[in-house]
């Protein structure tokens, strides 16, 4: 019986071939979605980080960023405070698939 080890400490025993390339078909399905959800998440991040107002307005005028009640810079908005958490949850996930990667594709 031939052995295959995964990347965690299971170990899966296969008979025949067949299983044996089940197993690391899965693992590779696994780890192109774990990089294509990274390949996005990194994207979304740079295109939510320009977004945000800097010291002279920023892209996210566009989107009525700088419109408060007196039509002026009033502090923080709706949508920057909206725009502020996207970008801190899309970090976060960011985060996290760095780390799944890392642990995923170890040898």
């Amino acid at each position: 019986m031939g052995t295959v080890r995964l990347h965690t400490s299971w170990t899966v025993r296969a008979a025949s071939g067949s299983k044996t390339r089940k197993v690391l078909a899965l693992e590779r399905i696994v780890d192109a979605t774990v990089i294509t959800v990274h390949i996005i998440l990194s994207i979304s991040l740079i295109a939510l980080i320009l977004l945000h107002a800097g010291r002279g307005g920023g892209l996210s005028d566009a989107f009525g960023g700088g419109i408060g009640p007196a039509g002026g810079l009033s502090g923080s908005t709706v949508v920057e405070r909206n725009l502020d958490r996207l970008t801190v949850f899309v970090a976060i996930m960011f985060a996290a698939t760095t780390i799944t990667l890392a642990w995923v594709l170890a040898p």
